[in-house]
């Protein structure tokens, strides 16, 4: 089997973490040095290579523990942004300050992941662990906007605070966030003990989230680690563009067809929270793992088992395969989270034909270099389904001014997103 380079890899920098939230999956610790078995300086730059090699468009999430408690993140950023990767850090937030925050974008950090739990402080401090961490967030997301970094914010959702799934929408709308990532968490790590949520309400919250994908003009909103949102999206609307038959990520499991993670100590993994080594950086090639891990051919080409098997939505869905693996063992068993009765109707195929090429002209270029690199890739593609609908074969500065001006009305993008700096959006042309 020949694998599809990724375009996103998680690489989890370090155990180390000043807070002890109840959902990690990583069960970070609290410690000054870190991990003994951590991957050194010299280590992560050689896999960045590696990664460079095998997916040369790929995003790289630095993330923990907390990695900004790791004294060489900024190095490490520089370094992958000099192979042409793109960089995001995900983080807490509780160290991010204007001087930090403008380091990292001399370092080409595209933008930053922050996690917010709840927006009721004391909700949040509890989830997290340490009081005022609440609080702290918020500066930093303040702070990011003062100094023009882009940033998203990662809500985890469980029963306690999926009714908050509006008035987050709202929330990030309101601050300037890019993307709110509504993460659905599997219960591996610290998290196995943590309270998830029940499948009526993760249906519930879903189709909020496709509702708020669809209506939003400012704001991306994407479901993660939810694979069942490319369902609801098909029911809601076969012809709409975020279903997965159009091509759009959101929601779907993308592990080890484009995405894998990498521990702090060289472990690969197929996500964070599948805990199965399938090859160490240390021993073997990034690329030789990606490319020849038996537990990752074998979710590339999965044979599911249960109602995921016989769903007439396994192609486009196909369920999360942590879950069952966490809770069972089965990799290939069915998502016990999923409360979806199959119909026996024929499998729904993702329409994929092979597109025409379609090239770009100087002007889209530099119009596409400005964008944020946490949507360039989803814009490019857009750019050409467009392109090629209207029967041409270049797309052109005029084409993307037009789809931007679809998406975010005629006031365009927020201000602070066409003012970036160069140096905050360099890292390569990622698509």
């Amino acid at each position: 089997m020949t694998a599809q380079p990724p375009y996103l890899i998680a690489l989890n920098l370090t155990e180390r973490c000043n807070l002890s939230c109840a959902h990690c999956y990583l069960d970070a610790k609290v410690l000054r040095e870190g991990a003994q078995d951590e991957l050194g300086t010299s280590e992560v730059k050689k896999l960045l290579d590696e990664i460079a090699e095998v997916g040369p468009e790929a995003m790289v999430v630095l993330t923990g523990g907390e990695p900004l408690l790791r004294k060489d993140i900024e190095e490490i950023a520089a370094h992958a942004t000099g192979l042409g990767l793109m960089v995001v850090v995900g983080s807490n937030g509780l160290p991010l300050t204007p001087d930090r925050i403008a380091a990292l974008q001399n370092a080409g950090v595209a933008g930053l992941g922050l996690s917010i739990d709840s927006l009721d402080p004391e909700k949040h401090d509890a989830f997290r662990g340490r009081e005022g961490a609440w609080i702290r967030t918020m500066a930093a997301i303040d702070a990011c906007v003062a100094a023009e970094m882009p940033f998203q914010i990662h809500f985890s959702v469980t029963d306690d605070t999926a009714d908050e799934i509006d008035t987050m929408v709202d929330f990030a709308r309101d601050a300037d966030a890019m993307v709110l990532n509504v993460f659905f968490m599997v219960c591996t790590g610290r998290g196995e003990k943590y309270s998830d949520i029940s499948p009526q309400k993760y249906e519930e919250v879903l189709r909020r989230v496709a509702h708020a994908a669809r209506n939003e003009k400012r704001l991306m909103v994407r479901a993660k680690c939810a694979p069942h949102f490319k369902r609801i999206a098909m029911q809601m609307d076969p012809d709409w563009q975020i279903t997965s038959a159009h091509g759009y990520d959101a929601g779907g499991c993308i592990a080890a067809t484009r995405y894998a993670r990498v521990t702090p100590n060289g472990d690969v993994t197929p996500c964070p929270y599948m805990e199965n080594s399938v090859g160490s950086v240390r021993e073997t090639s990034f690329s030789e793992i990606w490319n020849t891990a038996p537990v990752l051919n074998a979710l590339r080409e999965p044979k599911l088992e249960g109602r995921c098997g016989a769903c007439e939505f396994q192609e486009l869905c196909g369920g999360c395969r942590a879950r069952p693996l966490a809770r069972d063992g089965n990799m290939m068993g069915e998502d016990f989270l999923c409360s979806y009765q199959p119909q026996g109707g024929a499998v729904i195929c993702a329409l994929n034909p092979e597109p025409d090429i379609v090239n770009w002209s100087d002007g889209a270029e530099a119009h596409i270099s400005r964008v944020p690199g946490f949507v360039r890739r989803m814009v490019r593609r857009r750019a050409e389904e467009y392109v090629r609908g209207e029967g041409r074969f270049e797309v052109t500065s005029d084409d993307l001014t037009l789809l931007a001006r679809r998406r975010f009305g005629d006031k365009g993008p927020p201000s602070y997103v066409r003012k970036l700096r160069p140096s905050a959006l360099t890292g390569g042309d990622n698509g």
